[in-house]
Formats: structure tokens, sequence, C-alpha cells
């Protein structure tokens, strides 16, 4: 009977070979504020689903965002998303630490609630989303909050960014802003909107537009049907309005108020702007207002904010500061 030798190290045979499985090895030593700064990274770089889309939310480049998910990837010894060519995802570790993150600097927002409860003393971040060029409105009640709040409280970190409505919506939503400015909110589960300033909008068209140079008694509500109209949100209403709008050709959309303003002066369109916004343009002669028997359009900014146990404080502390102000 033959038996069968097996290789061994005692027989001479070098020895088999066994399939090497690396294992991470894992969070070692304290978290240090550059782990906290990298995570934010990591964080963001998740929520808008890639390098490219997280760019703007972080003023950072695509080279420098890499290279911060790559020192963390080393830090924590894990793969923590798939990038290249077949588009960004994160991986099974990748979805861990992003929960666990969130879970982190929620902790770390309610120890600073606490804190500042224990203390009177507010500190910590408070992110602000505000609507572009809101700025035109010039002394409101917004600005003076923020100088109310920040004399009050120097120990907050006070982050304002600026979008259009729809991302200071979303922001709020999911809570990368701890409040936002936005005109007329929806109505939604949890979210608080506090009312603050109106905004009037009148009608202008471009120099180049053949409205341009026409006597305005001639301009007529059938008239101003045969011309090319920019839309206009469903938040903005006058009495007026509602009788001459199902009347007009609306062919063109712009979400902002630059936007709009560019689509006005091609000479192609008629549209809606705040009076602020409109005035040097209309000094240099640029635009020319239509007044249409006296047609306008008002909408409202309002604050909203859905408070957590980690924001509540510091929203509601706001939110009294530009009551005080309005």
């Amino acid at each position: 009977m033959t038996r069968e030798h097996t290789s061994s190290p005692g027989n001479g045979a070098p020895p088999r070979r066994r399939a090497a499985h690396r294992k991470a090895a894992g969070f070692h030593g304290q978290i240090a504020e550059v782990d906290l700064r990298l995570l934010r990274v990591f964080r963001t770089v998740a929520e808008h689903g890639g390098f490219a889309a997280a760019e703007v939310a972080l003023g950072k480049s695509k080279s420098s965002i890499s290279i911060d998910i790559s020192a963390l990837e080393n830090r924590l010894g894990l793969r923590l998303c798939m990038r290249g060519r077949s588009g960004f995802a994160l991986t099974a570790e990748g979805r861990m630490v992003m929960e666990a993150t969130n879970t982190l600097f929620s902790d770390i927002a309610r120890f600073q609630q606490r804190i500042n409860e224990a203390s009177g003393t507010l500190s910590g971040r408070f992110c602000l989303y505000v609507p572009d060029n809101i700025q035109i409105h010039g002394e409101t009640a917004l600005v003076r909050a923020i100088e109310i709040f920040t004399t009050r409280h120097p120990g907050v970190f006070l982050d304002i960014r600026s979008a259009s409505s729809r991302e200071v919506e979303f922001a709020v939503l999911n809570g990368q802003a701890s409040a936002g400015i936005m005109l007329n909110p929806r109505h939604l589960p949890d979210m608080h909107a506090t009312p603050l300033f109106r905004e009037e909008l009148h009608l202008f068209c471009g120099m180049r537009h053949p409205l341009f140079s026409m006597p305005e008694a001639e301009i007529t509500p059938e008239v101003l049907s045969r011309h090319r109209m920019i839309e206009v949100s469903g938040a903005a209403s006058s009495p007026m309005w509602e009788g001459i709008r199902p009347r007009l050709t609306f062919a063109a959309a712009a979400e902002n108020v630059d936007s709009r303003a560019l689509l006005i002066l091609s000479g192609s369109y008629v549209g809606f702007l705040p009076e602020p916004f409109a005035q040097p343009l209309l000094r240099d002669g640029l635009l020319r207002r239509i007044t249409l028997g006296g047609l306008e359009l008002v909408t409202g900014f309002h604050f909203i904010a859905r408070p957590s146990p980690e924001t509540g404080l510091m929203i509601d502390i706001f939110r009294r500061i530009l009551e005080e102000a309005c």
C-alpha cells in the first residue's frame, strides 16, 4: 500500500502558500481635528454623489478632494468609495463610515448644545443658506439680525452660503443647513417658517426688444401675449396677474434673478425682476419697465428651519432675533 506524502517544512519541501487575506487594522488613537475635517469632506462628497458635485459645496478642486478622501481611507484602513469611469459609489464599508460619521457629528452638536445650555454661552457652527441676490434688498431684517446675533454670540462660527430657492430648501431638509431664507416655502412636516419681508416684482423688457420703444398706452395684455415671456414662480401673485396670466406665452425659465436678467437683456423675452435689482440697468438705459396699468407681483421671504436636538437652541435664538429686527 503506497502512502501519499504531503509536503511539510520538516521534509525539505517548500510549505504550501495559504491565500493571504489582509485585514484592515482599524482605527487607533484619538480623533483629532484633522480627522473631523476629513470626515466632513467625506460626508459632503457622499451627500452630493461624487467629487465633481461636491466641488462648489466644499470650495475645493476635485484633486484636492481626492487627496482628502485618500488620506481618510489611509487613516481608517478602509476603502470608502469607488471612483472612476464607472462613476462614484460608496463601498459597504463607506456606507458604514457614513452612518457612523452622521452619528458622530450629531453627538458633537448635541454635546455643544448641552454645554451651551449649562453655561448660557452659545457656540458651534450655524450654517445659513440664503437666496442668490438677496443683498439687493439692502438693509433688511436679515442684515440687522446677523449683526445682533454675531454681537451677542461671538463664539458661534457663522457660515452663510447662497443658493437657489430649491437648493436652500433641500439643504435645510437634509440637515446640510442649520436654517435658510427662501421665497414662500412649501408646508412640509417639521419645517418651521417665519415670514420676514416682501419682495415686489415689476415687468421689464430689454433695449433690443420690440416693446422697448412702443408707447405705454399701446402695450395692452393682448399685445403682451404676442411676445415671449419668462415663467413666473407660483409663489408670486397679484389679483391683476391672475387675470392676465392665462393669456400669455411662456417660452423660457430662469431660476435666479441673474439668469432672468440675462434673458431679458437679450431682447428676446419679457420678464419680472425685483425693483432694486433692475434700478442700475434702468439708469443705464438697458431696461424699460412696462407698467401695464400698475401690474406688479408680490412674494415673501421666510426664515425656514427644521429644528433638531443638536440645532434647536441656536435656531430658536436666531429666529427670536429676526423677529426683533423685523
